[in-house]
């Protein structure tokens, strides 16, 4: 099958070769012909014959025949918008767009809307699966029309593994799935997260790679998150180049969001997306506020901020 794909970086370009050259193992052998848009396309795409590379949206929906699939793997919002905007005013009625990434679902709701009035079709896949997918395949969450899932098998058979993707919904199910699946995997990192953190501040000196290692084979809490943790570790059992910075892109917002909407009470899901946000403040002044009120209501010590020394050559230390 030939696709139009927009968005040929870390993830869609993977992607890309597992549709056309197939996994590196060899044991998927994809087939397909994708014809991409990239400003910044991933390199090892250069000389596979299957991929053809164009510089504008325009060149590659000239070069798809029709009905066309494009699908779209680029950063949630603004760029997103842009790109299915110009694919509406470029592509015809029978084509059909694919948001891959992690948009929000309601976004999602709206965009096929608006599609199916210019009588195109929207499926909104949910993705997961980062750099490994290409080699153990990708899991997929895909929303909208039945006739359009029907089309696209092909594409999704490859890029799944065995049992890797589902029909789950109507337009925007794909995507409030995968949502709900990046809420509980921030749980999920938080706890690890904090459970080693115990392990490592502990009186024993424990090996945390050794821990790791240990709980993946037979574990009730191993998984694939650990197998990473325990992959990190190996390189390093003190993290100790890493900064305590953990970033959020939006789904894990989404869900509290959605939890309130549909009162359904998910502590440990928002405690860790806060962790999050207090994991990228040196300053933390809340916690300089809880310690001033321990000193005014109690006298209880404060620990100061220690002023920097000044050396004979004016700099510091």
């Amino acid at each position: 099958m030939q696709l139009g794909f927009v968005g040929l970086g870390r993830m869609g370009g993977n992607m890309a070769l597992r549709l056309t050259v197939g996994s590196p193992d060899g044991k998927v052998k994809g087939g397909h012909a994708v014809v991409g848009f990239a400003k910044d396309p991933n390199p090892d795409l250069v000389g596979v014959e299957a991929v053809t590379i164009v510089d504008t949206l325009d060149a590659m929906v000239a070069a798809l025949v029709p009905p066309r699939a494009v699908w779209v793997m680029v950063p949630a919002g603004t760029a997103t918008e842009s790109v299915i905007t110009e694919l509406a005013k470029l592509l015809q009625p029978g084509d059909m767009v694919i948001d891959g990434g992690n948009s929000f679902y309601k976004d999602s709701i709206r965009r096929a809307e608006g599609l199916q009035s210019r009588e195109m079709g929207f499926l909104d896949i949910g993705t997961s699966g980062g750099i490994w997918g290409r080699e153990i395949g990708y899991c997929m969450m895909a929303g909208g029309d039945p006739r359009y899932i029907a089309q696209l098998k092909p594409i999704l058979d490859t890029l799944a593994p065995a049992g890797g993707w589902a029909h789950v919904g109507p337009s925007g199910a794909g995507h409030f799935v995968k949502m709900i699946h990046n809420g509980v995997e921030y749980g999920l990192m938080e706890a690890y997260g904090e459970g080693f953190e115990i392990l490592y501040k502990s009186q024993f000196g424990l090996n945390i790679h050794q821990i790791a290692q240990l709980w993946n084979r037979g574990s009730v809490v191993r998984s694939w998150l650990l197998e990473l943790g325990e992959a990190a570790l190996a390189r390093e059992n003190s993290l100790q180049s890493i900064q305590p910075w953990v970033e959020d892109s939006g789904e894990g917002r989404w869900t509290v969001a959605a939890a309130i909407e549909e009162g359904v009470p998910s502590p440990v899901i928002a405690a860790s997306l806060f962790a999050r946000f207090a994991s990228r403040d040196p300053y933390n002044f809340s916690a300089r506020f809880a310690a001033a009120l321990r000193n005014e209501f109690g006298g209880h010590a404060v620990k100061k901020v220690e002023e920097p020394k000044i050396q004979s050559d004016g700099s510091t230390q």
